[in-house]
C-alpha cells in the first residue's frame, strides 16, 4: 500500500460532514501530508463522497490528490444464534489514499 504509516480516517455510522472534518483536521491542521480513507459495505459511497467533498469544496488553497486507491472483498461468517447456522458472505472494501501536495 502507498500510504503505509499514514492517519486512517474509518468511515462508520456518522454523518458525511464529520468524516470531512477529519480528513481536513489530518490533511491541514495535524500537517499531515497523507491521509487514508477506509470503508467496508454500505458505507462506501458514504466514503466517495466524503473524497469529492474534501477535493472539491474545502481544499481551494490546498492541492489535494488521490494517490491511490484499492478495492477489495473479505469473507465473514457469522453465526445464527438461535439455529446456530454458520453462513458466509463477503463484504467488498475501499482504501483511498489521499496526497497533500504543495500549491502551484
Amino acid at each position: 500500500m502507498a500510504c503505509e504509516g499514514a492517519p486512517e480516517v474509518r468511515i462508520g455510522r456518522k454523518s458525511i460532514q464529520s468524516y470531512v472534518l477529519a480528513i481536513l483536521m489530518n490533511l491541514v491542521d495535524q500537517g499531515a501530508s497523507k491521509v487514508v480513507v477506509k470503508a467496508r459495505g454500505r458505507n462506501i459511497n458514504k466514503a466517495v463522497d466524503a473524497v469529492e467533498i474534501v477535493r472539491n469544496r474545502f481544499a481551494k488553497g490546498v492541492n489535494i490528490k488521490v494517490e491511490s486507491c484499492e478495492i477489495g472483498s473479505q469473507e465473514i461468517t457469522t453465526t445464527d444464534p438461535q439455529t446456530g447456522q454458520t453462513r458466509t458472505r463477503r463484504v467488498s472494501s475501499i482504501e483511498i489514499c489521499l496526497v497533500k501536495e504543495p500549491a502551484a
